[in-house]
């Protein structure tokens, strides 16, 4: 035993926390970089919202019709919250900003938690690390230590850049300490989900989707008709409580912080009790036959299995969780005509159709998240060296790569028919006046958009998986274009970039159904250079 050791033993619980400064320094000059890209993205979002406001809407006339349209739109709600006041920047700001600032911080410090606690177990350098003086205790400390660095950093960095560009004080202060809070809880759940998974993989699934639960009850008790207590069912609806620009009611962020401290002494808890390398859901062994796996298209699957069985709950849960919204739907719109207008009908069945089309667009965009993900996967495996062994056999590259991308295929277009078959059936059975078989139509119109994304993840990695990300930009752009293009008076030739654009719907009498063929060709051109990509280019 060391002499710092010994000290530490002498003085009683010290010993817990040993090695966590040098560690931590090191691991802010590795890490640093990872994260920085998260504050620029949240800082930009909100910044970027009192200058677009200021530049775009110049006039009392202007913000009027902003915010009859913005706050008559459920979808808008479902996604960004209650817009609260969109005749001032700040308001605009809190609405825009508010819960996709909050859910892009949980993301960053999710991600931060795992790759810094349990990953490392996973890849051998806790081990490394554990043999030096260093505490069990230490490294999840560390982890947890540059949460919160990320997390204050972002607010700091967001608050200082945002009230730099006009942001109103206290309004611009309470939005980014929205986000610092956001930041800070879900660090907490991470934590925990270390050392309930087996591994790091099972301990970020867990963390993403206890986020995703809580973004989506959120969205629900905001366009339903839910008492208003019911926000307090979800961390992410104590957030909206603080209401910047508003009620700038700081109060709500009181209990964010006692969840953080709560969800932080039971990760060290079960962290002290676990074994090294394993978490408290055990690893289970693997079969003795190959069985599924005795085939790269049944290995494929076998690989994506879990994953893929948590998405499809995941989106059989919101398609009958949407469909329950068409009754809100039929109340609000008999006593909102802005609302009607908003959605450009007169007819209720029309209307409550079209709220479902927006829906289902928003679906869509998640479908090809899962998408993205099961592509990206292949890259992963390659860096990890698993591929090179299989392509040294008799497997083709064409092959390995069709089997992996087609998974992604099917898996969008399943997962839409899922979600759109829950959607219709519960939407019927509260309207007779949707038809089941409708929605369904139309979610299937809308996997060839859902495709393009995918394709173009696929692309990415065939040709050059060092630019990977712009897979995931062409979510975030088509996420933007789709749903607030036409709100900033973008050109068509912008919001035609979306592929969702050109998606029809499906019972107007007069639907354009020529751009979903364009939108197929599309697909097929990414999907044919993912393939030549990765038929030419150097596999690790």
């Amino acid at each position: 035993m060391t002499a710092a050791a010994r000290h530490s033993a002498r003085t009683g619980q010290g010993i817990r926390l040993v090695g966590v400064r040098p560690l931590l320094v090191v691991s802010m000059r590795q890490d640093a970089r990872n994260f920085a890209p998260w504050i620029a993205i949240v800082t930009a979002l909100s910044a970027s919202s009192i200058l677009a406001y200021r530049w775009i809407f110049t006039d009392t006339q202007d913000r009027r019709q902003l915010a009859g349209t913005l706050g008559a739109n459920p979808a808008l709600s479902l996604i960004f919250g209650p817009a609260r006041d969109l005749l001032t920047a700040d308001g605009f700001n809190a609405w825009r900003a508010g819960q996709l600032g909050a859910l892009f911080c949980a993301l960053m410090t999710i991600l931060l938690v795992v790759r810094n606690s349990r990953a490392n177990e996973d890849s051998g350098q806790a081990e490394l690390i554990a043999s030096g003086v260093i505490a069990r205790g230490s490294r999840l400390a560390v982890a947890l230590a540059m949460a919160v660095i990320a997390s204050v950093a972002l607010g700091v960095v967001c608050f200082l850049v945002t009230w730099a560009c006009g942001g109103g004080f206290t309004a611009t202060l309470l939005l980014s300490a929205t986000f610092t809070a956001a930041g800070l809880m879900f660090a907490g759940v991470a934590a925990v989900s270390a050392q309930v998974g087996s591994d790091a993989r099972t301990a970020t699934a867990m963390g993403l989707g206890t986020l995703g639960i809580c973004y989506v009850l959120r969205g629900y008790l905001d366009v339903s008709s839910a008492p208003e207590w019911t926000q307090w069912l979800t961390p992410l609806g104590w957030l909206e409580k603080v209401a910047p620009a508003t009620d700038n009611n700081p109060w709500p962020l009181l209990p964010a912080l006692a969840l953080t401290a709560i969800l932080f002494a039971c990760a060290f808890a079960l962290q002290a009790r676990r074994d090294f390398g394993q978490g408290l859901v055990a690893t289970k062994p693997g079969p003795a036959r190959a069985g599924l796996a005795g085939n790269v298209w049944g290995f494929a699957l076998k690989l994506q299995g879990p994953s893929l069985i948590a998405w499809l709950v995941a989106f059989v849960a919101l398609g009958l969780l949407f469909g329950t919204l068409s009754t809100s739907m039929s109340k609000l719109l008999s006593t909102n005509p802005g609302m009607a207008a908003a959605l450009g009908g007169s007819d209720p069945a029309d209307l409550n159709f079209a709220f479902l089309v927006t829906i289902l667009s928003l679906v869509g965009i998640i479908a090809a998240v899962m998408g993205v993900q099961l592509v990206l996967r292949m890259y992963d495996e390659e860096i990890n060296f698993r591929v090179e062994p299989l392509l040294v056999a008799s497997l083709r590259r064409s092959t390995y790569f069709a089997s992996n991308l087609l998974l992604a295929l099917t898996a969008t277009a399943v997962a839409m028919i899922v979600a759109g078959t829950g959607m219709g059936l519960v939407a019927h059975a509260q309207d007779h006046q949707i038809a089941t078989y409708d929605v369904i139509r139309q979610a299937v119109v809308t996997i060839p958009a859902v495709w393009v994304l995918v394709g173009l993840a696929a692309a990415a990695v065939g040709l050059a998986p060092s630019r990977r990300i712009i897979g995931w930009a062409g979510v975030v752009a088509t996420f933007g274009l789709t749903l607030l293009g036409p709100t900033f008076k973008l050109p068509e030739w912008a919001l035609s970039i979306s592929p969702l654009h050109h998606i029809p719907n499906v019972v107007a009498a007069h639907a354009d159904w020529s751009g979903l063929g364009w939108v197929a060709v599309v697909a097929a051109v990414f999907i044919a250079t993912g393939f030549i990509g990765f038929q030419r280019r150097d596999v690790l």
